[in-house]
């Protein structure tokens, strides 16, 4: 009787819907499974790297621990395109449910307008796997009506409206749901965000000029410099300006959480602070910007739509300093591995903190042991490229002992309003553009949106005959004057306002910025 089944059953192919993640993309991949007679065998073909490779053992006892039969004939996976590179173990499930349906164990029609994407175990189970936002994004779009995926991860594949998400703990539990022999439980209540304390601006004594630095690099999306002696305060305050920065919008709380998703970064919701990554300064190129044999998003990626800080950023590796002129000009970087792109997206506020010299008491008296020679050498280690990228360059001293006795100058609370009016002003000023903020504003932008009064354009024009700037920088001098005006609840930028940027375009000691 069994042979005249498999005889029956000896040609059918069976098709399942599923996705890779590509830099942080999801792109349609379908699973096909072919079973023929012959000595068994299990073949997987189209792209695969060794995790995918792998997957024929895992399948092949989930299977048969989940209480099927594993078909022991000829049996063929494809997974195309073949042009596309398929990486990890999210495909398991969705080849076992093709090997299913193709042995006759699974009616194939059940699987036509659903998504599948795990990885399994050998007992069956299905196990989290990075990326199901992104997946469900991508079976959105492709017009599925349903999604199979780790319960573990069912809620957060529940962001995207329009699909029914199917959070399975098991193959046979996968089974019944496609039939729709029995469903699964919904996911559990979605939490909207997650509840973080962040330090507050109240915690800062002194620091004026620093603080009003911060505030306007919040406002306009700006890079910013912190330069001064060890203990001053400049991690502290590089720490406090998430705590000013105007929430995500839902559009960029999905794109952070698909991002995240991607990279591994489990939560438990909607990501809704922005995000703020502080990597060591051992870090690789690949490990800031993305990269590696397999692709993965650096902390230039994950601090999307948030803050990237660098602290001592002298001590950094200079190919890793370098390799951030490109994210912090375009938004993205670009990712090349044989012969095909990867594109992440970087569109980040770099904040960085450096000390004047490699004792950190450059200008102390009786303080600093540096010679002429180490100073140069550390001012080299920042290259003027990367210089001419930081909008805000500003020098952190020590408080007087009367600042550290007073109270605060501002606190989290009143420097949130005042940024939140400003980006107001930028989204009306920015609308129809792809700018969200002055920061992003580029040379086109400029010249449409952005008006100087004739003394605002006289001290600029003076400045840039004066080599104070470079072309780049001329423009960058233009966003923060405009940041300014913003905050004081102005369209127009004024002589006042420029004069301003143009101060924070100094380097301690009034060296002069320029690209070299």
């Amino acid at each position: 009787m069994r042979h005249t089944l498999w005889a029956r059953l000896a040609f059918v192919l069976a098709r399942v819907t599923t996705f890779a993640i590509d830099g942080v993309e999801p792109r349609h991949v379908c699973v096909e499974v072919d079973i023929r007679p012959g000595l068994p065998a299990f073949t997987i073909v189209g792209l695969g790297d060794a995790a995918v490779r792998e997957s024929r053992e895992r399948i092949r006892s989930a299977i048969l621990n989940s209480g099927f039969e594993f078909p022991q004939r000829r049996i063929t996976a494809n997974l195309a395109p073949a042009s596309l590179r398929k990486a990890g173990p999210g495909f398991d499930a969705a080849m076992a449910l093709a090997v299913l349906a193709a042995s006759g164990q699974l009616a194939a029609d059940a699987l036509s307008h659903v998504a599948v994407f795990g990885e399994l175990s050998l007992s069956g189970e299905l196990r989290e796997s990075a990326g199901a936002l992104a997946v469900a994004e991508g079976a959105s779009r492709c017009g599925l009506k349903k999604l199979v995926v780790p319960a573990a991860r069912a809620r957060e594949a529940s962001l995207v409206d329009g699909i029914q998400v199917l959070g399975v703990s098991t193959l046979r539990m996968a089974v019944d749901a496609v039939t729709g022999r029995r469903l699964p439980l919904p996911p559990a209540e979605l939490r909207e965000s997650i509840a973080i304390a962040e330090p507050d601006l109240a915690d800062v004594r002194g620091h004026t000029v620093p603080l009003l630095a911060v505030e306007i690099a919040a406002a306009g999306g700006h890079n910013l410099l912190l330069e001064g002696p060890p203990g001053t305060g400049k991690t502290m305050l590089a720490r406090r300006l998430p705590s000013i920065l105007p929430p995500l919008t839902r559009a960029e709380a999905i794109e952070v959480t698909r991002i995240h998703s991607v990279a591994g970064l489990h939560h438990d919701g909607l990501v809704r602070g922005r995000p703020f990554r502080a990597p060591h300064h051992t870090i690789s190129a690949a490990g800031l910007v993305g990269g590696g044999s397999t692709p993965r998003p650096g902390e230039a990626t994950l601090a999307h739509l948030g803050v990237l800080f660098m602290d001592e950023l002298s001590e950094f590796q200079r190919t890793a300093v370098e390799a951030l002129r490109q994210p912090l000009e375009d938004g993205r970087v670009s990712i090349v591995r044989g012969q095909h792109a990867l594109i992440f997206p970087t569109r980040f506020m770099l904040v960085a903190a450096t000390n004047p010299c490699p004792c950190g008491y450059a200008g102390v008296a009786d303080r600093c042991t540096c010679g002429e020679s180490d100073l140069r050498r550390h001012q080299r280690r920042i290259s003027g490229p990367l210089l001419d990228r930081m909008d805000l360059l500003v020098p952190v001293q020590r408080p007087s002992d009367a600042e550290l006795r007073a109270g605060p100058v501002t606190d989290s609370a009143a420097g949130r309003v005042r940024v939140a009016q400003a980006r107001e002003r930028q989204q009306r000023r920015l609308a129809g553009t792809a700018a969200r903020s002055n920061g992003e504003m580029d040379a086109g932008t400029i010249q449409a949106r952005i008006r100087l009064d004739e003394r605002g354009q006289a001290a600029l024009g003076d400045a840039y005959l004066a080599g104070m700037l470079s072309a780049r920088g001329r423009h960058r001098v233009v966003r923060v004057a405009q940041t300014i005006a913003d905050l004081d609840g102005r369209d127009t930028i004024t002589d006042v306002d420029v004069l301003l940027a143009l101060n924070f375009r100094q380097r301690a000691g009034g060296e002069e910025v320029a690209a070299a």
